[in-house]
């Protein structure tokens, strides 16, 4: 026996801020691969498929059409209880089980869209692009459900603007790097090797483990339709219920609407298709993601409460620059209205990037942990209703009122959402929102 037992060594508090040490811990990464591969198929279908649909020489109405196949991202709640009630593959769990079916399913897709022709299959191109799209909002709903049951509260920020941002680049796929592959191949290899970008995904999927809350599982598939929307009225009461419904519904509307013609406003003020693609790509998605991140990153100090007001704050601030383009007018472009059109699209960029990061983890602390998947698909369908329904009125009210006085409308659009933070989110509420939510996980 020996003489005497080596001294455990102390175990030395971390030197590293907050900050760092949530940005560095293994939760981060995952939502990097989460981001990635819910946005990539959007992406494809929004850039990929109608220049593959015009090149094969399909009509720009029928082109047009085929923006009603989104449809599933704004009604994703409806099939949300199936996911948070069953698990399609028992050995994997409920979450991962859809994320790896859904996934495979993209990839088969995608893979095989590119091997038809639209104009002699064009029934079969619109039933499997339908069919893509609610794949792939059948996966955002686990991986919203996954993402928001790994994540603790405290990181639901970072981790979310790590997500946002992720999605975003995962756009620079099909609509880039597919398109330039598109002029050196055809088209079934362009949608073959776009489809293999979602085996990461795939990977991440068999690797990760199944969050705690599976235990949660509501017990049937009633309980999975109805508890979820009766334990939000429940917990906030009818009122409140309804004002954060609200929120949800007006935080981003005016900053949605506002960009909704972005791209025919720059023209009307005379910038050159050429100018608006060169500054958009390097002004819009870089200060953009940095944004982001960075607030991700403020918000691990800042809480969630306080971000939504100082980020909304500069989400509405940066609507002010379209009105100040429109004050100045159509003119030929120099060097100082170019600069003037890269401040404006890098600082909506920024304010939206910001703002999309407070709102996503707002979203998620507000879902209950045993109905994740129906609450959070609820919210996130009334984000899409500004893109996809009030934003179609954007054309009739620039008609009507002009370039300038439809830019001041939506910067007073967006102050409704600012006023109902008194109530949802109140600037020093942020402690009891946190005991609310750790309430809801015990």
């Amino acid at each position: 026996m020996p003489r005497y037992l080596p001294r455990a060594r102390p175990v030395l508090p971390s030197r590293r801020p907050a900050w760092l040490e949530a940005l560095l811990n293994r939760r981060m990464l995952v939502c990097i691969f989460t981001g990635f591969a819910s946005g990539l198929p959007l992406y494809l279908l929004l850039n990929l498929v109608p220049a593959w649909l015009k090149t094969e020489g399909l009509s720009l109405k029928a082109i047009g059409a085929f923006a009603l196949i989104q449809f599933p991202y704004t009604w994703k709640f409806l099939w949300a209880p199936l996911l948070d009630r069953y698990g399609v593959l028992p050995w994997l769990g409920r979450r991962r089980s859809w994320m790896l079916v859904t996934q495979l399913g993209l990839v088969g897709s995608i893979a095989w869209l590119g091997q038809l022709s639209p104009t002699e299959h064009l029934w079969l191109v619109v039933t499997l692009t339908a069919g893509l799209a609610l794949l792939s909002a059948t996966q955002d709903i686990a991986l919203d459900a996954f993402r928001r049951e790994i994540l603790p509260d405290e990181e639901l920020g970072l981790g979310n603007a790590i997500h946002v941002n992720a999605y975003r680049i995962a756009g620079l796929v099909p609509g880039s790097l597919s398109l330039i592959l598109a002029d050196r191949l055809p088209w079934g290899m362009v949608f073959f090797i776009t489809a293999l970008f979602m085996l990461p995904g795939v990977a991440m999927t068999l690797m990760v483990k199944e969050p705690a809350a599976e235990a949660r599982a509501p017990r049937t598939l009633r309980d999975a339709v109805i508890e979820p929307f009766h334990e939000f009225f429940s917990r906030h009461g009818i009122g409140a219920a309804l004002l954060v419904l609200a929120f949800l519904l007006f935080y981003k509307l005016g900053d949605s609407l506002c960009t909704a013609l972005a791209t025919p406003f720059y023209l009307d003020m005379g910038y050159t298709k050429t100018e608006i693609g060169i500054i958009a790509k390097n002004a819009g998605l870089w200060p953009m993601v940095i944004g982001g991140i960075l607030g991700g990153l403020w918000m691990v100090k800042l809480g969630i409460n306080r971000a939504l007001w100082l980020f909304g704050v500069v989400q509405i601030v940066t609507i002010l620059g379209f009105v100040w383009l429109a004050w100045l007018g159509p003119a030929p472009s120099d060097t100082t209205r170019l600069t003037a059109l890269a401040v404006v699209i890098a600082g909506e960029a920024v304010g939206a990037g910001l703002g999309t990061t407070a709102f996503v983890a707002f979203m998620a602390r507000t879902t209950h942990p045993a109905y994740t998947a129906t609450q959070f698909a609820l919210f996130t369908s009334l984000m899409a209703v500004p893109r996809t329904f009030i934003n179609a009125s954007a054309g009739w009210l620039v008609e009507r009122m002009g370039w300038l006085d439809f830019f001041w409308a939506c910067f007073f659009l967006a102050i409704p959402g600012m006023l109902l933070l008194l109530v949802v989110a109140p600037w020093n509420g942020e402690a009891r929102a946190i005991e609310a939510a750790a309430a809801r996980r015990a």
